[in-house]
């Protein structure tokens, strides 16, 4: 029996975690438990000397000295001062009047504002609660199918999840070792093409049940002429203008996604101010819901080094290296096989944990296999999209329904998701058949060398400086 434990340590741990994320435990936990739990039982076996554990607090300081991942609290509090600044408003307003005589015009609106807060926030949650508050009750009262138009809102929301500056690509593009920008500009042109599938649908939706999509009554149409085409330029300037100062520059290379996000937050503030919706107390909730979510992300991702730390120990990612590898179809089998993973995870993860758990053990399988892993990080960044709009823990569908009328069933708003996941699923296939999607935004080929492939092993931005690299340097020495 302890020859059994220490020969089959590294799928043992791995199941063991399974287990407890399918019993409900907290993520960040669960992670850090098992670590130290196996941790102690590798020791006791002599697979693991007794000094493993002494180079945790380094590890865990890695994370706090992570400049990266200071994007993730700037984007946002973006976010989420934007939220409530009324720019969404004035935005599903406006877009609204203008697309008010097509029929499915409000539907159109709702995609295009949500493409449009998604390159300003980068937060679903904030899209699509104002998107739910404010274009939800009036698609309702002009005849829209309430299916079509929940599931319109949703998924719509969650284009903040692949447009830039999205916060799963800057997760990602941490985890896999890559430049956020890089990331970025890759997931440009797939995330625009998935805003185009989206409207496609609808378009498709119209012809085929035209009831179900109404253009608005002329009477609803109160702006027209000179004072629509004003009401356009003035609700447009300020978005793009903070779509440029956050991605332009980042695109250009003058500032790095942190610096970013500081002059994308600086900017949602002046924004706020001269709305005249800055006030202590709407400050006051931002910053403690910025604070929330980022001890969220670092807690899981202290938990992730803990468990990494045993998991690497035990040559955990070998052992998940050579799975994957032993798979029938070379890259395309990998391809399916992990996106199958992904996407049935996803029904009970979401993004945040599926990037500090998976990617790190994925990403060296997918580099020898020779897949880019800036477009591997795209396309599973498209896969986690569905994390948000399938049930029974899709969060996209939560926040919807907590602001959704009664009139609106959740049924109504499960079943309207549906189209739009499968549109998901389209559009990984798409990447997978047209790797040019997202090599068409890079100005290059990005590789990794095999010293920067043991900085993605260790999780270490500075394998010198960190003995834990160098403690497990020494184990995986022969």
């Amino acid at each position: 029996m302890t020859a059994f434990l220490a020969a089959n340590l590294a799928p043992l741990i791995f199941a063991s975690l399974i287990v407890f994320l399918l019993l409900g435990y907290p993520v960040a936990f669960s992670l850090a438990a098992n670590g130290i739990v196996f941790g102690l039982i590798g020791m006791e076996l002599g697979v693991l000397p007794p000094a493993l554990f002494q180079a945790l607090p380094e590890r865990v300081f890695g994370v706090m000295n992570n400049e990266t991942l200071l994007a993730v609290p700037f984007f946002t509090f973006m976010g989420l001062l934007l939220e409530r600044s009324g720019m969404a408003e004035d935005l599903l307003d406006t877009i609204g009047q203008l697309f008010g005589p097509v029929r499915g015009g409000l539907a159109y609106a709702v995609i295009l504002v949500g493409a449009m807060l998604a390159a300003t926030t980068g937060v679903v949650a904030a899209s699509v609660i104002s998107m739910g508050l404010i274009s939800l009750p009036i698609m309702l009262r002009y005849g829209y199918d309430k299916r079509l138009a929940a599931g319109v809102i949703a998924a719509s929301g969650t284009l903040a999840q692949i447009i830039p500056p999205s916060l799963v690509l800057i997760i990602m593009a941490d985890q896999l070792g890559k430049s956020v920008g890089d990331m970025y500009a890759g997931a440009l042109v797939p995330g625009l093409l998935l805003t185009g599938l989206y409207a496609t649908y609808v378009f498709i939706v119209s012809l085929a049940r035209p009831a179900w999509t109404p253009a608005l009554p002329a009477a609803a149409r109160t702006l027209r002429g000179r004072a629509l085409l004003l009401r356009v330029f003035t609700s447009l300037i300020p978005p793009l203008t903070l779509i440029f100062l956050v991605l332009g520059t980042i695109f250009l290379g003058i500032a790095t996604p942190t610096e970013g996000g500081a002059m994308g937050a600086t900017g949602a503030l002046i924004l706020a101010l001269l709305r005249r919706r800055l006030s202590l107390a709407l400050l006051r909730q931002a910053l403690d819901s910025t604070a929330k979510l980022t001890t969220f992300v670092v807690f899981i991702l202290v938990g992730a080094r803990v468990f990494s730390l045993t998991f690497y120990g035990v040559d955990g990612h070998l052992w998940v290296e050579d799975l994957l590898h032993h798979l029938p179809g070379g890259q395309i089998g990998f391809l399916i096989v992990v996106n199958l993973l992904v996407f049935v995870l996803a029904f009970f993860l979401d993004f945040f944990e599926l990037s500090f758990i998976l990617i790190p053990l994925l990403g060296p399988a997918a580099q020898k296999l020779g897949i880019d892993l800036i477009w591997f990080g795209v396309l599973l960044g498209v896969n986690m999209q569905t994390s948000f709009m399938h049930p029974p823990f899709g969060f996209a569908l939560f926040f919807l329904r907590s602001v959704a009328p009664k009139a609106v069933k959740s049924t109504d708003i499960y079943w309207g998701a549906v189209p739009f996941v499968v549109i998901q699923i389209i559009m990984v296939g798409l990447i997978i058949a047209f790797p040019g999607l997202v090599s068409a935004g890079l100005d290059k080929t990005p590789t990794l060398s095999g010293q920067e492939l043991q900085k993605l092993y260790t999780g270490e931005s500075n394998e010198d400086a960190d003995p834990t690299a160098a403690f497990l340097r020494r184990m995986d020495a022969p």
